[in-house]
């Protein structure tokens, strides 16, 4: 097999107009080559325009084991982030022979919608028309990196949306060498506010919290062990909303910073050509996170809530307070019980395996 081939499909009915044009980068474990068609690339080009009309698609495929074993899913992403960074492709989806895992369960596909950056373990495919079931696979991936919802694929809406996210992961910015870091992020986020927004969405930012363990364990025991403070109940009945508002914003803020620094999540450009694809990756990473730890608060506060109804009796709450305990007053405690047990989440953050930050903040699974 050839180290690099290249294929482009457009839509001709669009011959006169402005389409986006998307490279997608395939890469191959040598170990598994030799039983994909050899002309993959060129075979994608027809199922792609099918499937996503109105962009104009560009295969290009090589050989690239990317990593070397022992290895794992997120060890391979990180791997074909770069080589798509190296390549200036837009997208690049991954066949290897790794088998992928989410937890102890095998799984198909590993995403990083963020990142752009898919793979297949061709393996799990099983021993018959492998050919057939890759094309069917890659091609769906595609529709995922570009937060396309497949059971949307022929609405007009969905695929004018899909239309407007090629073009902006297709067009780069204008430079302008005078920008300082803060101008250029600025000029990144406003020119690709859509893409964005699909990028955060296809990520489901509301699952992150759910698979760092120690972060919950240590919320949630940081939640009880101060429901049943009376001072805290004296604090809660003291403060107004305001400044519950703003310890809420704080604890947010801690733990999402704690999560990206720790992890590592912020990334700096090699060199001045990736400046915008690592702000990208930068602007959706932290968004992600940030929604993430967002509904973590939300569920700590309904948690508390009801923790509260059930712990806190509701005449020696009065008398602590020295005034009837109401709704209102059960739910600033709450509040203020779910910010406390946020900021443990902070720690919990801190406890947790790098790699396990990683792959909960931009990475999915597909069985």
């Amino acid at each position: 097999m050839p180290d690099d081939r290249s294929a482009t499909a457009a839509d001709p009915a669009a011959a006169h107009e402005p389409v986006p044009e998307l490279l997608v980068g395939l890469l191959l474990s040598p170990q598994i080559a030799g039983v994909l068609p050899r002309d993959l690339a060129g075979s994608l080009l027809a199922p792609l325009h099918e499937r996503y009309p109105g962009v104009r698609w560009r295969v290009s495929a090589a050989e690239d084991r990317l990593v070397v074993p022992p290895a794992d899913g997120l060890d391979l992403l990180e791997a074909a982030r770069d080589r798509m960074l190296d390549e200036d492709w837009d997208l690049v989806v991954v066949l290897t022979d790794v088998p992928l895992k989410d937890g102890r369960s095998p799984v198909l596909t590993q995403l990083s919608p963020v990142h752009g950056v898919g793979l297949v373990a061709v393996p799990a495919l099983g021993p018959v028309h492998v050919g057939q079931k890759v094309r069917q696979t890659v091609v769906r991936v595609v529709g995922h990196l570009l937060g396309h919802d497949t059971e949307a694929a022929d609405d007009a809406e969905a695929q004018e949306e899909l239309v407007r996210r090629a073009r902006q992961r297709a067009e780069d910015l204008e430079d302008h060498p005078e920008d300082n870091a803060v101008q250029f992020t600025a000029r990144v986020l406003g020119g690709n506010v859509r893409l964005l927004l699909g990028m955060i969405r296809a990520n489901r930012p509301w699952t992150l919290v759910v698979r760092l363990s120690r972060l919950l364990a240590l919320a949630a025991a940081t939640g009880v062990l101060t429901l049943v403070a009376s001072d805290l109940w004296l604090l809660a009945a003291a403060y107004g909303p305001w400044r519950l508002g703003l310890l809420g914003l704080l604890s947010v803020g801690a733990v999402t910073g704690a999560l990206i620094v720790g992890a590592r999540l912020w990334e700096r450009p090699r060199r001045r050509a990736e400046r915008e694809q690592v702000a990208l990756f930068n602007l959706a990473t932290a968004a992600t996170v940030a929604i993430g730890v967002v509904v973590f608060y939300a569920a700590v506060f309904a948690l508390s809530w009801l923790g509260a109804l059930l712990l806190v009796d509701g005449d020696v709450f009065a008398a602590v307070i020295g005034a009837p305990a109401g709704a209102a007053e059960y739910g600033k405690l709450a509040w203020l019980t779910a910010t406390l047990a946020t900021v443990g989440g902070a720690l919990g953050a801190g406890l947790e395996d790098d790699d396990a930050v990683r792959a909960a903040a931009y990475t999915r699974s597909e069985p």
